[in-house]
């Protein structure tokens, strides 16, 4: 079974502004990655990080749907020496933000097979660290099901 992290815009893409194909596409992906975890074909991670992240969120209905969809996340990360030690590193080699490392670090800590964000920065940053996941797009993640 696919173990997946989500980045924290993969819950809130639906609240994106839906008029840019590109931004209906991945909420869609994100609602399918959803949907197949809902099915239990695949496997979703919830971590400190997201829950930090929700908690800042200044939208009511978007912290209710991410705590909604969280649900569906059956793995659970709680802070680690090791992904703390991993994000700084990732901050220092990559120049990934400090949440985004922590993010990436929560990804490898639990050995998943795939970090899907919506972030393009992010993605090529996550990519030039070589590590056993795949860094995409969920449009990208879909496809890559879909075609293989």
């Amino acid at each position: 079974m696919n173990l997946i992290y989500l980045d924290y815009n993969c819950f809130q893409r639906g609240f994106d502004d839906l008029q840019q194909i590109r931004i209906q596409l991945e909420a869609l992906a994100s609602e399918w990655i959803f949907e197949q975890a809902q099915m239990e074909h695949l496997t979703l991670a919830w971590s400190f990080m997201h829950d930090d992240e929700n908690h800042l969120c200044p939208f009511l209905d978007r912290q209710i749907e991410a705590l909604r969809l969280s649900e569906l996340c059956t793995v659970k990360i709680a802070p680690e020496t090791e992904i703390y030690n991993r994000a700084k590193d990732f901050h220092k080699t990559a120049n990934l933000s400090p949440k985004d490392a922590i993010h990436v670090a929560c990804a490898e800590f639990i050995k998943a097979g795939y970090f899907i964000t919506c972030d393009d920065r992010l993605l090529k940053q996550t990519n030039r660290l070589n590590l056993c996941l795949e860094a995409m797009n969920p449009v990208n993640y879909l496809i890559k099901l879909e075609t293989a």
